[in-house]
């Protein structure tokens, strides 16, 4: 496995990998491997010649009084298991290589990148779309593979892709989850036991969410009201928002008539967590 943190080194063997005909594969991630990453990383091994891996913790995807200088990192044990599963390259640029002295260039996505988690967090998805942006100009992939936990993001990046014209098949592998539910995340490091046995009611609200969909209630209101009611069994739990919206559009439904995207965000003590799931009718 090659380690490559300068974007000149990272184009080199992009381009000679292109005049071989080879297909490559791109999982973007800021690192801190947790089993929804592993997962990722397989199931992009299967799709190309050449699999990248970028690790990257963005800055510009922190807001003022976020967590970027404490956000968890341990670049040994991510190397040794992208390793163990096959991974190429892993691309690892610094700040200042990714983002030089004088740097103002960036992509924004105007209108669902306004949504849900962007309400709460402004100019966190400007972040994310100049990032993976950069890293689909870098690294130039036939596929990139992202994890369905991070739904508004990957609304985002698909229109991003589709309205630039990016050639790149983006692939999205279902939310992997720990033992009692709670979506795998970087940030669960935070969480203290007995927040972490807590956090499990935030999947078990959005599953008594579906069990009412499958019950036949089609009413949007009344089952933002019922996740409501179950996180609130919880007093380390305070809900961000819990919304039910059109998977692609992200507007705000009424009544479920078709495929819907519940989504919520929460604080569990400290840490704020998503989550989300589909429903049909």
């Amino acid at each position: 496995m090659r380690i490559i943190t300068a974007i000149k080194e990272m184009q080199s063997y992009v381009k000679h990998n292109y005049r071989r005909g080879r297909k490559i594969a791109l999982v973007p991630t800021m690192g801190y491997f947790h089993d929804g990453h592993v997962m990722l990383i397989r199931e992009a091994r299967k799709l190309c010649d050449r699999l990248v891996v970028s690790i990257f913790v963005n800055p510009l995807q922190f807001g003022r009084g976020e967590d970027f200088a404490t956000y968890p990192r341990d670049m040994k044990r991510d190397l040794d298991l992208a390793k163990e599963e096959g991974t190429n390259v892993v691309f690892a640029p610094t700040a200042d290589e990714f983002y030089p002295p004088g740097y103002s260039t960036f992509v924004d996505e105007e209108k669902i990148s306004k949504k849900l988690c962007g309400g709460f967090r402004p100019g966190h998805f400007k972040g994310v779309t100049t990032v993976v942006a950069k890293l689909f100009n870098i690294i130039r992939p036939h596929t990139a593979v992202f994890g369905q936990k991070d739904a508004q993001q990957v609304a985002i990046i698909k229109k991003m892709v589709r309205e630039l014209s990016y050639p790149i098949h983006i692939i999205v592998i279902q939310t992997i989850r720990e033992k009692n539910g709670l979506a795998c995340s970087s940030r669960n490091e935070y969480l203290t036991v007995h927040e972490r046995k807590d956090a499990a009611l935030l999947y078990a609200s959005l599953q008594k969410a579906q069990d009412m969909v499958k019950a036949g209630v089609r009413d949007a209101g009344k089952i933002a009201e019922s996740i409501r009611a179950h996180l609130a069994s919880s007093p380390v739990i305070k809900p961000e928002y819990v919304e039910l919206v059109n998977p692609n559009t992200l507007e705000r439904v009424s009544q479920i008539g078709e495929r819907t995207l519940i989504a919520l965000a929460a604080h569990v003590g400290m840490t704020r967590l998503i989550d989300n799931i589909f429903v049909e009718p």
